[in-house]
């Protein structure tokens, strides 16, 4: 969300990040020109028989080979004056190759933008901001304006230069909640490792389908991968069989009702979808949460997830922090709905 995101995050102009802490950030993206600029090149004897992306990216060397890929794509490259859209043709020796650098939506993408946030905390190393449903964390195909990125760009001129502004972990477009961004390359570089040493506590309030039988507490440890059958979902996988990666969610019953149940979920892991897709996997999918098959109702129109503790150590003065989000509205009226009640000394006695 982190674990409750999609893959595949672009870094914003400035320095690439480390390595990745989990699911939580991926991919990266160098900038693109920001005017049209044509370069012609000779293929010579060593890229003979090559695939025409690698060749691209080994002559143009300060774009990203994503980048090249989408410029090909558009029909921004020809060999010998023919338009070539597919990255696995090949060229020969002696082929005249040309590409028009182009700026894409997705480079033009990491731009300020004058957007409110609703910011918890903040010093001069990170903030903590309260992400709404529906606002996009990164921009990606379909939401390439409009984003938390874009608004951190326009409001903060240090973002500007770190990748993805800062950004460490993200939240789906529909689940809302606390989520914490460096504001200084040194509370990045920390706070990536930080997550991937599971060293941030993230905690989320979510509502399941059907009431809750057996024991209040369950450990799920259960690997999620692609789905198998259906590209667009994550789910449960044999590692045996399948790509995948381990996950585990703890899960806390907090109210139960002859409808559904109100639980705490507690990430110990940071993949795709892993609340979705563990709550599912124990037959209680979130209301509302269509992709997994949980059915909605009128008081809410999204999952019904929300980020609503977090805590970790200061990156770089080693304060101990800890945050808290009210439940929103909607997730207020869908308990409400179903006879069920939540207070947030309930959420907090873990």
């Amino acid at each position: 969300m982190g674990p409750d995101e999609k893959p595949g995050l672009p870094a914003s102009p400035g320095a690439h990040a480390s390595a990745e802490a989990d699911e939580d950030v991926e991919g990266a993206e160098s900038d693109a020109p920001a005017e049209l600029e044509i370069r012609d090149f000779i293929v010579s004897t060593g890229q003979h028989l090559i695939r025409v992306d690698k060749v691209l990216s080994d002559l143009v060397p300060e774009f990203s080979r994503n980048y090249l890929q989408q410029l090909q794509a558009a029909g921004a490259v020809a060999i010998n004056g023919r338009e070539v859209v597919k990255p696995s043709a090949k060229v020969s020796a002696g082929d005249s190759l040309r590409i028009e650098m182009r700026p894409t939506q997705q480079s033009q993408a990491f731009k300020a933008e004058d957007l409110p946030i609703d910011v918890v905390y903040e010093d001069e190393h990170l903030l903590v901001v309260n992400k709404p449903a529906g606002l996009v964390v990164h921009p990606a195909a379909g939401n390439w304006s409009g984003t938390l990125l874009n608004a951190l760009l326009g409001r903060d001129e240090q973002a500007k230069a770190l990748p993805r502004a800062g950004i460490v972990h993200r939240l789906d477009k529909d689940t809302s909640g606390l989520m914490v961004v460096a504001r200084s390359r040194l509370a990045m570089d920390a706070l990536v490792r930080m997550i991937a040493a599971r060293e941030v506590s993230r905690q989320y309030l979510a509502i399941g389908l059907r009431p809750w039988v057996g024991m209040g507490t369950r450990h799920v440890n259960a690997p999620i991968g692609r789905d198998p059958r259906n590209r667009l979902r994550m789910a449960v996988v044999d590692l045996d069989r399948h790509p995948g990666k381990t996950a585990q969610t703890d899960i806390d019953l907090l109210e139960n009702g002859p409808d559904g149940c109100l639980v705490r979920c507690t990430l110990h892991t940071g993949r795709t979808h892993q609340i979705r897709v563990h709550m599912a996997s124990i037959n209680h999918p979130l209301l509302a949460d269509a992709l997994y098959g949980g059915a909605g109702i009128d008081a809410i129109a999204r999952q019904a997830l929300h980020a609503f503790r977090l805590s970790f150590a200061h990156p770089v003065t080693g304060e101990a922090l800890v945050f808290h989000s009210e439940l929103p509205a909607d997730m207020r009226a869908a308990l409400d709905f179903w006879g069920l009640r939540y207070n947030a000394a309930q959420g907090t006695s873990a």
